[in-house]
């Protein structure tokens, strides 16, 4: 199984909380995938009783024998027909809760089919569809569908996704300075967005794929008391925003979702243009590197580095977010964005008896207008903290997560489906 890490980058903050919702549902869903054998089993077993008993007394007649006979057939035709249900896939439904900053605390109903794309195939992992809501204590609603498939043995990974809704947030505005000001504009943002992806496996365990964006928005200003950061230029209007971009990732994790060891490293790089619709050209660069150590048989130290860089005009959620996709945990999302952001982050994980874990880590990073300000003292945004850990899935070793984190003069409380990275 893999632990969908499909980054969301220089679109908005609205289709980018939706759709990492939608995928913090699948994800779930996953967990809940390990198909109950214990029913189908003990049938099988007290089938197999009853013919012991069977052949085990005189079989004074053809009329005894031929019962036996008959309900050996009958057993073995519920094995295979049970074996058949049991393997194939499932469908799930589960409630998650979600606890951000940015968008409060809510819910996240989701429902899904978890399967093998082909029943023959034993390396591609599973495949899943399935569909999530998003409903949260400071009006923030939306919904989600999607699909990832892995098919022909891993050579191929297919992701299509569309979501819709309406998200409340803050904006401060742009630069550390602004952030620093805590002046808040209250922002209501409606809108929704198809995504599609298409990788290819190519030596060397690297995947390289096309991908496409397409959405539309409408930012609005929510009503609000006292001074406010200055609004951005594109309040009111109807935006449009268009990409098509590129993949390239290599992954060597034996466990998408609780690596013990392996590297996770990926580019991505998305081109809005007008030429293609958008009203909005600029360039979207991320860059993401995953090392992961095991230290002893229950301990695991794992080392994030994240990269993002903007070109040409986008608007101001097409810049690198500060506190979005765990990068890092301690701030809420939006206060910090700028052209560009790096950050680095450990991790030391212990799992413990009864499926209880627990995690701490520590990170430091920047959000930058221009490449000759970068590492000053006064943009540096650290943060430190840690939380428990609670196995939903053995098998997978898929984690429910609580994080608390410190900020620079900022403190978060988050909740999650998987490991932070």
């Amino acid at each position: 199984m893999t632990k969908m890490t499909t980054r969301l980058a220089g679109v908005s903050n609205l289709l980018s909380l939706l759709m990492k919702a939608l995928l913090l549902g699948v994800i779930a869903l996953v967990s809940l995938a390990e198909n109950p054998h214990g029913y189908a089993a003990a049938t099988d077993q007290a089938a197999s009783a009853k013919l012991e008993v069977a052949s085990s007394s005189p079989q004074q007649s053809g009329e005894v024998s031929q019962s036996a006979q008959s309900t050996n057939t009958k057993t073995e035709s519920e094995k295979k027909k049970k074996k058949r249900s049991t393997h194939r896939g499932a469908i799930v439904v589960a409630p998650l809760p979600i606890v951000s900053p940015a968008i409060g605390s809510g819910i996240v109903p989701v429902l899904g089919y978890i399967f093998p794309f082909n029943k023959n195939d034993k390396i591609s992992p599973p495949s899943t569809i399935g569909g999530a809501g998003l409903i949260t204590n400071n009006g923030s609603s939306g919904f989600g569908v999607g699909a990832q498939l892995f098919m022909k043995e891993n050579r191929y990974a297919v992701t299509s996704l569309y979501v819709r809704g309406n998200i409340d947030y803050n904006l401060y505005g742009i630069g550390i300075p602004a952030g620093n000001a805590d002046l808040k504009l209250p922002l209501a943002q409606t809108g929704q967005l198809y995504f599609g992806e298409a990788l290819r496996r190519i030596p060397w365990q690297f995947f390289i794929g096309p991908r496409f964006w397409t959405g539309n928005s409408v930012v609005t200003i929510r009503p609000s008391t006292g001074e406010t950061s200055v609004p951005p230029p594109d309040i009111g209007l109807h935006t449009t925003l268009r990409a098509l971009g590129l993949r390239v990732m290599r992954d060597t994790r034996p466990n998408h979702f609780y690596p013990e060891r392996g590297m996770f490293t990926q580019f991505t790089s998305d081109f809005f243009a007008q030429a293609l619709g958008s009203k909005y050209t600029f360039q979207s660069y991320r860059f993401t590197f995953n090392k992961y150590w095991t230290t002893t048989r229950n301990q695991v130290l794992a080392y994030n580095l994240y990269g993002c860089g903007t070109g040409g005009d986008p608007p101001f959620y097409g810049n690198c977010i500060y506190g979005t996709n765990n990068e890092l945990r301690g701030y809420e999302a939006g206060r910090y964005l700028d052209r560009y952001m790096i950050a680095t982050q450990a991790e030391y994980r212990l799992s413990l008896p009864k499926r209880f874990g627990l995690a701490a880590f520590a990170g430091i990073g920047e959000v930058i207008p221009g490449g000759k300000e970068i590492f000053r003292i006064d943009n540096l945004l650290p943060s430190i903290g840690g939380g428990p850990r609670y196995q939903l899935s053995t098998k997978f070793h898929l984690n429910l997560r609580a994080d608390f984190a410190k900020g620079k003069d900022s403190w978060t409380w988050s909740m999650g489906v998987g490991e932070a990275f």
